[in-house]
């Protein structure tokens, strides 16, 4: 995502516009050798990066740091399937903002229930919620509008020579501040999911389904 700073808002609205997550049917239907899984990760989702030219996706030692860490079920015959590249591509956006241990927690019951699974599995889940996509994006830029303007009325009273670049900061504090708000609830969230997800493993054992 590339932000034009001579045309702030306008820049950050056509980025918005311009993200589109990997629509499932774009995953392949065979299993994939490690370095086909990079190369298909890399090649969808460089733009998404930082520093496109530099940051790399994903790598080798990634997905084996993945696999250590109970993030990602082993391959088979060092091949992945098509549920283990939706797992590397929640991992992908959740890594920016969770720890390694909260995204466990936020996965792992849901790999224990519907990987491989056949009428409903992680493709579906997958495809559900990344639906709820464009109506978000419409939302966020509202939002992004609305604070920019708020941005805009801030230090008026500052040297002229300073305004702008204050300004500048006050809207990075606004965003800061909504993303390290809904950080908090996530994490909130997900303590609670965890122990519901696991009460509901352990009903699930005790009536012999798992």
């Amino acid at each position: 995502m590339t932000i034009d700073k001579d045309d702030l808002l306008n820049s950050i609205i056509e980025s918005l516009d311009r993200i589109q997550h990997i629509k499932l049917e774009d995953i392949p239907n065979i299993d994939l050798y490690m370095d086909q899984v990079t190369t298909f990760m890399e090649k969808k989702l460089k733009n998404t990066a930082r520093h496109p030219e530099e940051d790399k996706v994903l790598t080798k030692t990634m997905i084996n740091n993945y696999a250590k860490n109970d993030l990602l079920p082993p391959p088979v015959k060092k091949k992945y399937s098509k549920e283990h590249v939706v797992l590397l591509i929640f991992i992908y956006y959740y890594k920016g903002i969770l720890t390694i241990n909260d995204i466990q927690a936020l996965l792992n019951p849901l790999t224990e229930r519907f990987f491989h699974e056949g009428e409903f599995d992680l493709g579906d889940i997958y495809t559900e919620v990344f639906s709820l996509e464009k109506a978000h994006v419409d939302l966020l830029k509202e939002d992004v509008v609305r604070k920019f303007g708020e941005a805009k009325e801030t230090f008026r009273d500052a040297p002229e020579e300073s305004r702008e670049m204050l300004q500048l900061f006050s809207f990075i504090c606004m965003l800061s501040f909504d993303a390290y708000v809904k950080k908090l609830l996530i994490e909130k969230m997900i303590d609670g999911f965890y122990q519901t997800a696991g009460e509901g493993t352990k009903e699930t054992r005790k009536d012999g389904k798992k």
